[in-house]
């Protein structure tokens, strides 16, 4: 299993939750890649490099041990607990760490992910942070989710439209930042090329299925069709995601989509993605 940069920002905006849930000045994490092995990918607070890129196996040390149970894991001096291994001591201690908690990221039964908060001090880590943070991961959780819906829609496609699609919901939110109304017509007439490649309906085409919807519905649902969440998307398009949340809750509702999975099979049906 490998990671994108949508997993990255993802983890990295659940960590900065994190942080301003459970009041812990540290947070880190990232998500498995292959097989039980988790690589360290975002940090959050820390004032050194020493945990990044760290590959923590099932079984060993705090994360692993979260992974292999599939539970939160909670140490108040990392270094001296009886209840881990100790194969990562030398990172988390050039950190300074020794308060940690770990909470696992679960997809349909299965650890995707780990992320971590953490004090310098040693200090007992209370339920309501727990709480806190397994609500963080929870939120990668719905993110990742998601994600895979939109991958398997995508992989029923065919061979190379996934790329197609990427190239357009990246060009739908390049256009929006452009000023120049010409350059964006052309890009948008790029896009409208994509649409038309695929089969789907043309933008003048009549009949039940065709759908008015707004510049930035489109732009949002190429975003959740290429497989963005709404951060992911909110980033792209340079809004908040509560606006993405809007826009996607009126294209459903033009769409008569039940989901958002739905809602992309129903904009391609009517020619406004690829």
């Amino acid at each position: 299993m490998t990671t994108d940069a949508s997993d990255a920002v993802e983890v990295r905006n659940a960590l900065l939750r994190l942080r301003r849930g459970t009041g812990l000045p540290i947070a880190f994490g990232g998500l498995l890649e292959a097989g039980q092995q988790m690589r360290i990918s975002e940090l959050s607070g820390t004032a050194t490099h020493a945990l990044r890129s760290l590959v923590v196996t099932s079984g060993t040390g705090l994360g692993g041990k979260t992974v292999a149970l599939s539970r939160p894991c909670v140490v108040t001096d990392y270094s001296a607990s009886r209840q881990i291994s100790h194969e990562y001591d030398a990172p988390v201690a050039a950190e300074g760490l020794r308060s940690v908690l770990a909470v696992p990221v679960v997809v349909r039964h299965r650890v995707r992910g780990v992320l971590y908060g953490a004090l310098r001090t040693a200090l007992p880590l209370g339920g309501r942070m727990l709480d806190a943070a397994v609500e963080a991961a929870r939120d990668v959780e719905r993110a990742l989710v998601v994600r895979d819906e939109a991958r398997t829609l995508v992989a029923g496609a065919g061979p190379g439209w996934e790329q197609v699609r990427e190239a357009h919901a990246a060009l739908r939110a390049l256009a929006g930042r452009i000023t120049d109304p010409e350059l964006r017509a052309e890009l948008l007439g790029a896009c409208a090329l994509m649409t038309a490649e695929s089969g789907g309906a043309t933008a003048g085409s009549a009949g039940p299925a065709r759908v008015r919807l707004a510049p930035r519905e489109v732009d949002v649902l190429a975003c959740v069709a290429a497989g963005a969440t709404n951060a992911v998307a909110a980033d792209r398009l340079g809004v908040t995601p509560e606006t993405v949340k809007g826009y996607l809750r009126s294209a459903m509702r033009k769409l008569r989509a039940r989901t958002r999975g739905e809602a992309v099979v129903a904009a391609r049906r009517a020619g406004w993605l690829p």
